[in-house]
């Protein structure tokens, strides 16, 4: 994995172990980091993106627990084996649900038309 697939935003409301953790899920539910690949370790995570170790750590622990990687003893941790094969369009759509209803809240209460919100979106997803 390319530790650049990660984007960490220091200044979001969001943690950044949950920006990580949550950034790795997609990557793993779209099938962009397959089965059995390893991840950087987690000083190279730190240090590439000037943060503290724990926080990376921290992701990776969240993620383990939940079944997605596999720690492996002296090598560090890997995609687990039972992601064989992408979720699909379908279940990813419903990770995206949360965020969709909450743009489409703020939307209605800055007035905006669906068309001009859709087209923004259109546009942000062509980038």
């Amino acid at each position: 994995m390319d530790k650049d697939l990660l984007s960490i935003l220091p200044a979001a409301p969001e943690p950044i172990y949950q920006q990580i953790a949550a950034q790795l899920r997609r990557l793993i539910m779209s099938g962009r980091l397959a089965a059995g690949e390893e991840l950087p370790s987690v000083r190279e995570v730190a240090g590439h993106h000037a943060i503290n170790p724990m926080t990376v750590s921290r992701a990776y622990s969240q993620l383990e627990a939940e079944g997605l990687l596999d720690r492996r003893r002296g090598k560090g941790m890997a995609v687990a084996e039972s992601r064989r094969r992408p979720l699909s369009d379908e279940r990813r759509l419903e990770e995206l649900d949360a965020a969709l209803e909450d743009l489409a809240r703020q939307a209605r209460e800055l007035g905006l038309p669906a068309a001009r919100v859709l087209e923004r979106l259109r546009g942000l997803l062509e980038r």
